[in-house]
């Protein structure tokens, strides 16, 4: 019974696959500049790529140790709060110097995780980038995801 329904789930799998209906991905493809790309597959890599960028990135800002975003937000927040009603200069002066390592920290990541994508589809794929919604498009492929990554593994 088992077998029969493995032969059957086998060439249903096999059909599709005749059809077009369900095209296998190949790794090998990723670094073929002479591969065609669809508008969806290509946007599915570029997004990937981008969120391993921010896990690699944010495991590594993580272990030096920089601190995420929000909790710096929080931090400069409340301690601005305290210094401007307890009138602390040192208090404010800590957390003024604390505002551009977070900032650093962001634009290093976006400079580093845009090139890696910009790389990738403009010298080894080769690709048209007009056909595809122009640089705009492919470049905000997984951003805003990959920024959130990188926020909490830091």
């Amino acid at each position: 019974m088992k077998e029969a329904k493995s032969v059957k789930l086998n060439s249903q799998q096999h059909q599709q696959h005749e059809n077009g209906h369900f095209s296998p991905f190949k790794f090998a493809k990723l670094l073929d500049p002479e591969a065609s790309w669809d508008k969806d597959q290509l946007g599915d890599v570029l997004h990937w790529i981008r969120q391993v960028v921010a896990l690699f990135c944010g495991l590594l800002w993580g272990a030096i140790p920089v601190v995420g975003g929000i909790w710096i937000f929080m931090y400069v927040l409340r301690f601005m709060l305290h210094a401007l009603v307890n009138c602390n200069a040192s208090d404010l002066y800590r957390i003024v110097q604390s505002v551009p390592s977070l900032v650093s920290s962001l634009v290093i990541f976006l400079a580093i995780s845009t090139g890696i994508i910009y790389g990738y589809y403009a010298m080894i794929l080769k690709i048209d980038e007009e056909e595809f919604g122009g640089h705009a498009a492919l470049l905000q492929e997984g951003l805003f995801a990959s920024m959130t990554l990188f926020l909490v593994l830091v």
